[in-house]
């Protein structure tokens, strides 16, 4: 990983903290990527936010196959939940969406438990050259 990828992370890891202290569980995701993306947008950061993104399998063009939640200066993949529990499941989507954006990190963040601690995850990605 790149030092300027550990960086972007050790950001958005600060500012997700914040935003869970100051909004707490419950909410719906798109409260908290909201919030999100404004703060980190604040912090001097170009925020992509439920962008479509385009795949081909087979020779068949999907032009919106899935909208990823957050990207971080082209770099760095956000998945945002908003659950009492991250699933396995979770774990598996952001890495679809790492392998197919061809990205090295993602992370998964879940507002809806406790403590954001809980509910933070780093995804990487060592599959980036995989074809379909």
């Amino acid at each position: 990983m790149s030092e300027r990828l550990e960086e972007l992370a050790s950001i958005v890891i600060d500012v997700a903290m914040g935003v869970h202290v100051d909004l707490g569980p419950g909410l719906l995701e798109s409260v908290y990527e909201g919030v999100l993306a404004n703060r980190l947008e604040k912090r001097g950061l170009k925020i992509d936010r439920q962008k479509p993104v385009r795949i081909t399998v087979d020779g068949l063009d999907y032009a919106d196959a899935f909208r990823f939640d957050l990207l971080v200066e082209n770099q760095l993949l956000l998945e945002i939940k908003s659950v009492p529990k991250l699933a396995p499941i979770h774990t598996k989507q952001t890495l679809t969406y790492l392998r197919l954006m061809k990205l090295p990190l993602g992370l998964l963040i879940n507002f809806g438990g406790i403590t954001l601690k809980e509910g933070l995850k780093r995804v990487a990605n060592n599959y980036r050259d995989a074809k379909l």
